[in-house]
C-alpha cells in the first residue's frame, strides 16, 4: 500500500525533513501519514458538529413526535360489543 500525504503542510515538512536514509525516509513519511489522518479526521468531526449546532439554532422548532403511535377507537358499525381499534403511526394522520 503505497502511503501519499494528502495536505500541502505535510508534504513541504516532509521534503524538509527528509535525510536520504530510505528506511528513516520511511519511518518519517509513515509518522506524517498518520499524524495527517489523526488532523484531518479531526478537523472533520469539529466541521461537522459545528454544522449541526449551527442547524439546530437555525431551526429552534421541535421536531414532530414520530414516534408516538395514534390509538383510536370507534364504535364499529358490525358489532354493538367490540369496537373498532386503530393503530396508526403519528406520519399517516387521516
Amino acid at each position: 500500500m503505497e502511503q501519499k500525504l494528502k495536505l500541502n503542510e505535510f508534504r513541504q515538512a516532509y521534503k524538509v525533513l527528509q535525510r536520504g536514509v530510505p528506511w528513516l525516509d520511511h519511518l518519517l513519511l509513515g509518522l506524517l501519514v498518520w499524524l495527517e489522518t489523526l488532523l484531518i479526521d479531526h478537523r472533520v468531526s469539529t466541521e461537522v458538529d459545528e454544522a449541526i449546532k449551527d442547524y439546530q439554532t437555525l431551526h429552534e422548532e421541535p421536531l414532530p413526535d414520530m414516534v408516538t403511535p395514534v390509538y383510536t377507537e370507534t364504535k364499529s358499525s358490525t358489532s354493538d360489543l367490540l369496537p373498532e381499534m386503530r393503530l396508526q403511526a403519528p406520519w399517516r394522520r387521516e
